[in-house]
């Protein structure tokens, strides 16, 4: 398990370092994308549980409760839909502003 945790939260690690230092809009948005995969990881590593069966199989006895599975399609879902706005939205800043980089737009200010 402190391998999976490890792992998380390099990722998570990446995902800040590169919104962090990303000079354009588009790289800031992928970002953000891997910190929100970071953090779904997370939270199914912390859900997860040994010896127990899946609830489909039908074994008695305990069995892996559902419910963070659940949220966690609804969180990648949500997540989906976010980043399509906000890549439509840096469609519309490129448009008006002619650049996606940072420093373009913060000069180009109106």
């Amino acid at each position: 398990m402190t391998l999976k945790l490890l792992i998380t939260f390099a990722v998570a690690l990446v995902g800040i370092y590169g919104l962090i230092f990303s000079k354009t809009l588009v790289k800031s948005i992928v970002f953000m994308g891997v910190i929100q995969s970071a953090l779904v990881l997370l939270f199914l590593i912390f859900s997860t549980s040994v010896g127990v069966g899946l609830p489909i199989a039908g074994e008695p006895g305990p069995a892996i409760d559902p419910l963070p599975q659940a949220l966690m399609i609804t969180a990648i879902v949500i997540g989906a839909a976010t980043t399509a706005l906000a890549l439509m939205m840096s469609v519309k800043l490129f448009h008006y502003y002619g650049s996606l980089h940072w420093e373009d737009v913060f000069e180009r200010e109106d």
